[in-house]
């Protein structure tokens, strides 16, 4: 791809007028979620976020994917980042304020060192780095592991996963489905080290979701941030691949 964005802008704001930051490739994506109470995030939480809910629930993802392509604006590709794995545990909220809405995250988990730093430095996220390893059999199971490195206690992740197929790929998802509300979110809120609440915006084209199905054996990355999942299944679904940009995380106010 060029510089220039080619795709259709799917969301329900303008992009910012300054350019993009960084851009990406994610792959064998899988959308894990499970419905919890709003009270049990509401208070970890940065002020000016509320949770945003469906049913009645907040709600909880777990999403390992790998990525590769990255390419920062002006600087050319990431040394070593060819291609590694990424793990990340978030939920979905509103800006107190205007009502926008997008995601959350309690963690980032990934394999690069370099990307971690950066991410940290320059998009102020919880990034982490761990050991993971994600990889495909004849079959299109990904088979996945993940455990972090240096932390006091153990969070691990090992699952095994995949989509159905082109005959159970969803359509679009529609606004007002489920699938919409977990998956179409089109920017992240963080806070930086002062505790000042900062939007970043992404930009890619809807994601081509397809049902899943996965065996989750070990998922250690909630109790590790103090959340508890529900003893029920979760909501599944799969993407292949998808191309993001993404924008420098902005305080609020320099945003409105």
């Amino acid at each position: 791809m060029g510089d220039a964005l080619s795709i259709v802008d799917h969301r329900p704001w303008a992009l910012p007028v300054h350019p993009w930051v960084m851009r990406q490739r994610w792959h064998s994506l899988l959308f894990a979620h499970w419905p919890i109470p709003a009270a049990e995030i509401a208070y970890r939480l940065p002020d000016g976020l509320v949770a945003d809910c469906f049913g009645g629930d907040a709600w909880i993802g777990v999403v390992p994917f790998t990525i590769d392509r990255i390419r920062f604006r002006g600087l050319g590709t990431v040394p070593g980042a060819s291609r590694f794995a990424e793990l990340n545990l978030r939920t979905y909220v509103r800006d107190r304020r205007t009502g926008t809405p997008g995601i959350y995250f309690f963690s980032l988990d990934a394999a690069n060192p370099l990307a971690v730093v950066a991410a940290r430095t320059w998009f102020h996220l919880p990034y982490y780095w761990a050991r993971m390893n994600a990889t495909t059999n004849d079959s299109g199971t990904v088979e996945y592991c993940s455990a972090r490195r240096m932390a006091k206690e153990p969070v691990r992740f090992r699952a095994r996963y995949r989509g159905l197929g082109p005959t159970q790929r969803r359509k679009r998802s529609a606004i007002g489905s489920i699938e919409h509300f977990l998956t179409e979110r089109y920017c992240i809120f963080t806070t930086d080290r002062r505790g000042q609440l900062l939007q970043g915006n992404l930009h890619h084209p809807p994601w081509p979701l397809e049902e899943a199905e996965a065996e989750i054996e070990m998922n250690e990355l909630p109790q590790a941030h103090g959340l508890r999942l529900p003893q029920t299944p979760p909501v599944l679904y799969f993407a292949r691949d998808l191309a993001i940009y993404t924008w420098r995380p902005q305080p609020i106010m320099a945003l409105a």
